[in-house]
């Protein structure tokens, strides 16, 4: 067995805020049939301790960044877990970035830097009989333990960063660096310096063998201006070590004939019991039932995912004769618009903000559709739930979005493999043209239900991609291995 620490700040089912956790939960298992065993290391947040049983001590650090800290082993059904348990960094009301108003938490540099840094001792042997052939950093927040295994006592370790969403970076001042552990020499331009701060996943990408994204084509875009956030020229330097790896899902959880959160199962051959389904949506929502599609969102109501388009094109979808249901949360300005839009709309939109897993569930499995109007996307978990689901994405033409579903031009309905409509970022325009689209394809009774079967018959399980993954570890360590 090929064994790998993955290091994260989210892991479903424990602790999740969006797609990362999804990722790092489903990895493990869909990697074992290739012969990778994964062991991740989580913050000890309270949700996360409280959840776990039978936990037993394995390192203890007596001032990690100023106070005690311990790992404890666990199990997560299958799962191999470490969990650092730091009160004084992790034991804290609100939310595992920032406080209950939503302000990040100043010393998040601190928080990620001591998960980092224990990643990386750990690597280096800090627990005996445990050592790591690959380490795996997710995102900014884990990023930083590259930069602590070069300077470390293993700094031959092959490593992995992936990339989930490059807008997310973990800037911070210059003046954190003392504190951080890590020679002088480290804060350079070939190191963590990044526009004269600390870059978390600048050095995670700097020092990283390996490069990640999560679909082919994010690892496309981040290498322009217009997507690389300031990092598409380190980026490009390391072209040759950057992969686009496109995320899959969890097809046990998510299966529309087993699934608990649902009234009703159905298969691609029992389309007619949606419309239940739907019905239990209008309720949950307060939607009036109507012979019109039934969009849906389930998102991050911010910026990135077009919600703000999305707002000021809520009285067009209205008048073309769909109704709207929302769930999610995130800017307050958005949120306040889409209440006012279902004030204006009532019966006909209902939005619920905030989160609920099983809600979300119910959704997919009930919407005629569902908007994903991103202005970029790295991948997007969203519209793969709703392709098994038989809810017809209307997605936005960037990153995994146009990988993975297959407009409704004329070919592709001709061939019978259309699995959706895809439209230009951006605007409020294209995203008016795709929803007039949509509508028209609902009304081709046949037509819809061809694109619902194909997109429930489409392979977005994690197979193909847990199998990339391992084909990278093992290249990775052939790299190491002397001729």
């Amino acid at each position: 067995m090929l064994d790998v620490l993955a290091v994260a700040s989210e892991m479903h089912p424990l602790v999740k805020t969006g797609g990362l956790a999804d990722v790092v939960g489903a990895l493990p298992a869909a990697l074992a049939p290739y012969g990778v065993r994964v062991t991740t290391i989580l913050p000890g947040y309270p949700a996360v301790l409280a959840a776990l049983a039978g936990t037993r001590t394995v390192a203890r650090y007596p001032d990690l960044f100023g106070g005690p800290a311990r790992v404890l082993r666990a199990k997560l059904g299958e799962a191999a877990l470490l969990v650092l348990d730091a009160p004084l960094h992790f034991q804290r009301d609100g939310g595992i970035y920032g406080d209950t108003t939503g302000r990040e938490w100043p010393d998040n540099w601190r928080r990620f830097a001591a998960l980092s840094s224990v990643a990386a001792d750990i690597a280096g042997g800090a627990i005996k009989g445990y050592a790591p052939d690959i380490v795996h950093a997710h995102d900014w927040q884990a990023a930083l333990t590259h930069a602590y295994v070069r300077h470390g006592r293993r700094a031959d370790l092959p490593t992995v960063t992936t990339i989930h969403n490059l807008a997310f970076q973990g800037r911070f001042d210059a003046g954190i660096f003392p504190a951080l552990g890590l020679p002088g020499g480290a804060f350079a331009t070939e190191g963590v310096e990044y526009y004269g701060g600390v870059g978390y996943l600048k050095a995670g990408l700097y020092y990283a063998d390996a490069i990640t994204t999560v679909s082919p084509a994010y690892a496309d875009e981040i290498l322009t201006p217009t997507h690389g956030m300031g990092l598409d020229g380190l980026l490009a330097a390391r072209r040759g070590r950057l992969h686009g790896i496109l995320n899959g899902i969890d097809t046990a959880e998510w299966d529309s004939t087993t699934d608990p959160h649902v009234p009703v199962h159905y298969g691609p051959r029992g389309l007619a019991e949606r419309r239940r389904n739907r019905r239990a949506v209008e309720k949950r929502f307060g939607i009036a039932p109507s012979d019109g599609p039934l969009f849906a969102v389930v998102s991050r109501l911010t910026w990135q995912k077009g919600m703000d388009i999305l707002a000021d094109e809520i009285d067009g979808l209205v008048a073309m004769g769909g109704r709207l249901a929302v769930l999610g949360s995130g800017d307050r300005g958005i949120e306040a618009a889409m209440l006012d839009a279902a004030a204006r709309h009532r019966g006909r939109v209902g939005v619920l903000t905030g989160f609920d897993e099983s809600l979300s569930h119910l959704v997919q499995a009930g919407a005629d559709a569902i908007l994903i109007p991103s202005r970029f996307e790295p991948c997007g978990l969203t519209q793969l739930y709703a392709l098994r689901y038989g809810c017809i994405p209307v997605v936005a033409h960037t990153g995994g979005l146009g990988d993975t579903v297959i407009d409704a031009n004329q070919a592709a309905l001709a061939a019978g493999v259309a699995t959706g409509v895809v439209h230009d970022p951006g605007t409020r325009e294209a995203l008016h043209s795709g929803i007039h689209r949509t509508i028209a394809l609902y009304r081709q009774r046949e037509t819809w239900a061809t694109m619902q079967r194909a997109g429930m018959r489409a392979d977005f399980s994690w197979r193909q991609s847990a199998a990339r993954y391992a084909a990278l570890y093992h290249s990775l360590l052939q790299e190491r291995t002397p001729a």
